[in-house]
């Protein structure tokens, strides 16, 4: 891979990625405290700290989280591929078009149909006992996106689209499946398995435990997608409209915040059969393999999907 890679071990470039993720996770937190206090946001009247009453703390917390998805998600997979590779980095990342126009519409009619199988897998995590701690987080952060997606204006709507499902659909896609899961894979040496693995990272880190098992199938779906299309477009759009979909619901419908919409067991199964079927369509479409990505001679000069 001489030419296209400055890191050629994947071990050592995950270690790489850990090591810029991690710092950017310290600094990032470290940067919403310093925001939050230079702003007046926690004036420590009440036990959380923020005054949910005051309008300027709602915009100012959805400021503060827009920041932190840009540092704590983009910036070190941007850093990570200057570093690792010596192509342009948003190429290496995957910012490309899709080799086949269907893709796009076979992305969103995907995400959208797994929302039954997504619903139900949401009631059967709820069913799973959390330690009090874990339950004090779930707790604090519905509250906090009840104040955020508060019913107003049309614009006020718009915003949240854009905080809430554009703009940590670009970072998390970019973070996770662009820098990542290439990396898992070529560790495992299995498509399939490095995708499963990244998935459990990606809804494992963010710390909403009654939410694991349906953002881990999303996972699964966007890394999918991802790996048989080469283009970071796809699993990026697929991202903001799951996101942006359930921002505009729970706009209007504000109790689906902490539940989910009851889904009888045979619409879940029809919904996962026709997942597997979006993804299996895309399999037929696709020339990716582990093989031609990492092992091909050919690729290793002229690739410029996966290191």
């Amino acid at each position: 891979m001489a030419g296209h890679s400055r890191v050629n071990s994947p071990w050592s470039q995950l270690g790489i990625f850990l090591g810029l993720f991690g710092l950017a996770f310290f600094l990032g937190y470290v940067l919403m405290a310093i925001m939050a206090l230079s702003m007046g946001l926690a004036d420590g009247s009440t036990p959380e700290g923020f005054d949910w009453s005051n309008p300027k703390v709602v915009s100012g917390l959805k400021l503060i989280q827009a920041i932190s998805s840009i540092v704590i998600f983009l910036l070190p997979a941007i850093i990570f591929a200057r570093i690792v590779s010596n192509r342009q980095p948003l190429s290496f990342l995957g910012i490309r078009p899709a080799p086949v126009k269907l893709m796009y519409a076979l992305s969103v009619v995907g995400i959208i149909l797994a929302f039954p199988f997504v619903f139900w897998l949401g009631e059967i995590n709820q069913l799973i006992p959390l330690p009090q701690w874990m339950g004090d987080m779930e707790r604090e952060a519905a509250k906090q996106m009840q104040q955020f997606l508060k019913k107003g204006s049309f614009f006020d709507v718009f915003v949240n689209v854009l905080i809430i499902a554009f703009l940590p659909a670009i970072c998390e896609e970019v973070c996770f499946r662009g820098a990542l899961q290439r990396v898992v894979i070529h560790i495992t040496k299995s498509p399939w398995r490095g995708i499963i693995l990244t998935s459990i990272l990606f809804s494992a880190l963010h710390l909403q435990f009654q939410g694991f098992l349906p953002r881990l199938a999303l996972g699964i779906f966007l890394g999918a997608i991802y790996w048989y299309s080469g283009s970071l477009w796809l699993s990026i759009l697929a991202h903001f409209v799951a996101n942006g979909a359930q921002v505009i619901a729970v706009s209007y419908a504000p109790e689906y915040i902490e539940k989910n919409p009851p889904v009888p067991l045979y619409m879940a199964i029809l919904s996962v059969l026709i997942t597997i079927g979006i993804i299996w369509t895309f399999k037929t479409m696709s020339t990716t393999s582990y093989r031609n990505v990492y092992e091909s001679e050919e690729n290793k000069r002229n690739n410029e999907f996966l290191v």
